[in-house]
């Protein structure tokens, strides 16, 4: 099975043709996709400017949107370095109980879903980069009460998601599914005070 790296140099190979091409970078997100497979499609071709559904995109907008995708994984794998370094310090010092964001971090093994849209085509208007920069900073500070990647406070629990844990806090702005730990469990108690309700995604952020 070809790797993440593999894939994207066929997406770059311009001796490749053009149906190969977009196929790897297809397959690139069955190893890395931050919104899950379907919005993080949608999300690149709208930022590269190519249809979903385009079966001859320009190969230079293929290799834009490949960009997009390599330089988010490469702020998610720094992260996840990050991460398992300080996991490595806690159990030496005897710390091995995971706290929540450690519960957390095991449903975005691999990269997939981290910042999970449940709608494919509702997700943030930035690019996955920065989204992720902002999602890693907030999980590195004290909780807020805002969506981390467009700071919306039109957050709802929501049931029936496509994604563990299955039910969660919705941003109604960019259509991420918010991190628990990065919300107080003030803020926790009351998105699911209000209860399921629809969901009325506004335009992204």
């Amino acid at each position: 099975m070809a790797g993440f790296r593999s894939l994207a140099r066929q997406v770059r190979d311009p001796h490749n043709d053009l149906a190969l091409r977009r196929y790897s970078l297809r397959k690139c997100l069955e190893r890395f996709a931050p919104y899950g497979h379907r919005a993080t499609w949608d999300h690149l071709c709208g930022r590269a400017g190519f249809g979903p559904e385009d079966r001859s995109p320009d190969p230079a907008r293929l290799v834009a949107a490949l960009d997009e995708l390599e330089e988010a994984r490469a702020v998610w794998l720094a992260y996840e370095a990050d991460f398992a370094a300080r996991r490595r310090r806690e159990k030496q010092d005897g710390l091995r109980r995971p706290g929540v964001i450690d519960d957390w971090h095991r449903l975005t093994w691999g990269g997939h879903g981290i910042a999970w849209c449940d709608d494919p085509a509702v997700h943030p208007r930035t690019s996955l980069g920065a989204a992720l920069r902002r999602l890693i900073t907030a999980l590195e500070r004290a909780p807020g009460t805002v969506c981390p990647v467009c700071e919306s406070a039109d957050i709802s629990w929501t049931q029936e998601l496509n994604h563990e844990p299955f039910a969660g806090p919705l941003c109604g702005r960019c259509g991420i599914l918010v991190p628990r730990p990065v919300l107080t469990p003030e803020a926790l108690v009351r998105i699911r005070a209000r209860g399921e309700r629809p969901v009325a995604l506004a335009v992204p952020a």
